[in-house]
């Protein structure tokens, strides 16, 4: 029996060094592979999303700005990227951000407008979900106002619709609401910098830093007010627009002169008792903006029976609180930079600075958005991401911010659904001279009306040189612009017979992306004048 076992034996030790040689091969490549699988989500960039409200081009230092500096703002452009023809699809608040989460037009993802009525569908897909499937921790931080609570964010801490900018309440994911001390800026960053602090340090992070700032009633933080007062801002040269041959621009309600409020907007006769945004203020903020405001009243007072100096005074006033609200704005932006740098997170971590829409700083005598001229049509956007976009780049491309949402996921390694309607212009930050198919006309359409100011709905193409508008509802008109000859947009030259050939190719090619972006109100409108 010995003799008989003594083989088997010899047999299994001489193949056990080989099942032992199996065993550890394998064992090394499944640790390999998790290794692998492991360094390659944290290769997976971070992402982070500074998204603002009514800041606009001419107020960033990086654009051209003479009106304020923006050393920090400009940094992300100076070490990454600032594109200099991004175009919005939708000027106003909630549906830019419902165009960011999703990548499509108002039309179809159903937030056309501000109506508190119209909740934003949070079960659609959204870029924050595809991120979060590819092991992405998500997270909103501030300003969010789509009516619905967010979804498909593992932290979100949000502004309850516009939000305040004194001692701001903060809705949690709880659903509950609690008022917190101090300035809603300096708390955005604080409790963004929180759950940075406490996230999952192995997994990317997709973080949205939503601002308050600088929407209306642009309230400064108390170190800044007064940041501009030794500054007399030059007038738009179309500030006195007479508005020939446009006829919604001549119906709207955004003037400086007539719809801008001497209280709330302005600060003048301000009862800081009365429940609201200033009576928000603390005891030693109401002491600093009323000694501020106060002084402000007094030079009103002595030029108040003067429509023409009251009209030039109220311009001034409005400058310098909007662009002391948007100092803050900046400097904040430099406490998030700082903390990516001093955690060591800027190494592998996108930084983009946006704006929900452009604005109106007295441009055709104007504040507010919504028109489809180029003031609040256009949006800043800048972008750094070390390694992948060379600093200083510029880009000339025309991009719209449906195309931020595949823009992120390409970014992060994901693909593109095809139920989103822009397109990934991260191949052109990588490398401007390439030679790509991109779009050579962007498509616009705005809903809201009548309230809060009057601007009647219309849609748009704009080219590089010409823009085609069709107003509807109260009035029925179309504008075309030389861009080019008329960058200011105040010759409407729609009846200049001269123009007829170039008008019906722009409107066969308006037609043309009304059908691609399936905007069936804009092709029903177009069916009746016959243009198909």
């Amino acid at each position: 029996m010995l003799d008989n076992r003594v083989p088997y034996l010899n047999q299994s030790f001489k193949i056990e060094p080989m099942i032992r040689k199996i065993i550890y091969i394998s064992m090394l490549l499944l640790l390999y592979s998790s290794a692998y699988l492991y360094s390659q989500t944290n290769s997976k960039p971070n992402i982070v999303f500074i998204f603002s409200d009514d800041h606009t081009q001419q107020a960033i230092g990086a654009y051209g700005s003479k009106l304020m500096k923006t050393p920090n703002i400009d940094r992300i452009a100076n070490e990454g990227a600032i594109l200099k023809n991004v175009f919005v699809t939708n000027s106003i608040c909630a549906p830019s951000r419902a165009v960011l989460l999703t990548g499509k037009y108002s039309h179809l993802n159903g937030l056309k407008d501000n109506s508190p009525k119209r909740l934003f569908d949070g079960t659609q897909q959204q870029v924050q979900k595809l991120l979060q499937n590819a092991n992405y921790q998500t997270a909103w931080v501030g300003k969010w106002h789509l009516q619905s609570y967010p979804q498909g964010f593992d932290y979100w801490k949000i502004l309850p619709d516009q939000g305040n900018y004194y001692q701001p309440d903060f809705i949690n994911m709880s659903h509950d609401t609690t008022r917190y001390k101090g300035y809603v800026t300096n708390l955005i960053s604080d409790f963004s910098f929180d759950w940075l602090h406490q996230r999952d340090s192995t997994r990317p992070f997709f973080l949205v830093i939503g601002e308050k700032a600088t929407h209306r009633n642009w309230m400064p933080a108390i170190e800044d007010l007064g940041a501009y007062d030794d500054q007399n801002f030059s007038m738009p040269e179309n500030f006195y627009d007479t508005y020939k041959d446009r006829v919604a621009a001549s119906e709207q309600d955004m003037t400086i002169d007539k719809t801008m409020l001497l209280g709330d907007d302005l600060k003048m006769n301000v009862n800081y008792k009365k429940p609201g945004m200033f009576g928000r203020l603390n005891s030693n903020e109401k002491e600093a903006y009323s000694n501020y405001y106060n002084s402000i009243q007094k030079q009103y007072e002595q030029i108040k029976n003067d429509s023409k100096a009251v009209i030039e005074w109220k311009y001034q006033r409005y400058l310098k609180d909007y662009l002391a609200t948007a100092k803050s704005l900046d400097r904040n932006i430099g406490r998030i930079l700082h903390y990516l740098d001093s955690t060591g997170l800027d190494k592998n971590t996108i930084v983009i600075y946006a704006s929900d829409q452009g604005f109106y700083l007295g441009e055709h005598g104007w504040f507010d958005k919504r028109f489809m001229y180029e003031e609040s049509l256009r949006t800043p956007f800048v972008i750094k991401y070390p390694t992948k976009i060379k600093p200083g780049t510029q880009i000339q491309n025309m991009v719209l911010n449906v195309d931020f949402a595949p823009t992120l996921l390409d970014m992060a390694g994901l693909k593109i659904p095809k139920e989103i309607q822009g397109k990934s212009f991260f191949p052109i930050l990588k490398n401007p001279k390439a030679t790509l198919k991109w779009r050579d006309a962007i498509y616009y359409h705005y809903y809201e009306y009548p309230e809060p100011h009057k601007v009647a709905p219309h849609f748009g193409i704009r080219t590089q040189r010409y823009k085609l508008i069709r107003f509807y509802g109260p009035n029925n008109q179309w504008e075309l612009y030389d861009l080019s000859k008329d960058p200011h947009e105040m010759n409407n030259v729609i009846h200049d017979v001269s123009k007829i050939k170039l008008i019906n190719q722009l409107k066969n090619q308006l037609r043309i992306l009304i059908n691609e972006y399936k905007d069936q109100e804009a092709l029903e409108i177009l069916k009746k004048e016959s243009i198909f």
